[in-house]
């Protein structure tokens, strides 16, 4: 995997925790950022990073997000290792 697939596979998992307002609602919560802050920081590695980070942190998510995006559910563990 290259960094830019890794930033491509975080960008489909924002997209994925963007389309449900509850998991959304969780993911602003807890990374303390705002709506706008998603348009600002969406090129940025090391938020992207922190979007893995919150799937990875929660199994449920972590295995929804892997059969929506039909991948293997290990693969965004090592997506998060290519980003800052």
């Amino acid at each position: 995997m290259t960094e830019d697939e890794a930033q491509t596979l975080a960008l489909r998992a924002l997209t994925f925790v963007a389309e449900n307002p509850d998991r959304l609602d969780r993911f602003l919560a807890l990374s303390g950022c705002g709506p706008g802050d998603l348009r600002d920081r969406i090129g940025d590695p090391a938020f992207l990073g922190g979007v893995l980070d919150y799937l990875m942190g929660h199994e449920p998510d972590l295995i929804a997000y892997a059969e929506w995006a039909e991948i293997d559910p290990e693969l965004p563990a090592r997506a998060r290792y290519l980003l800052p």
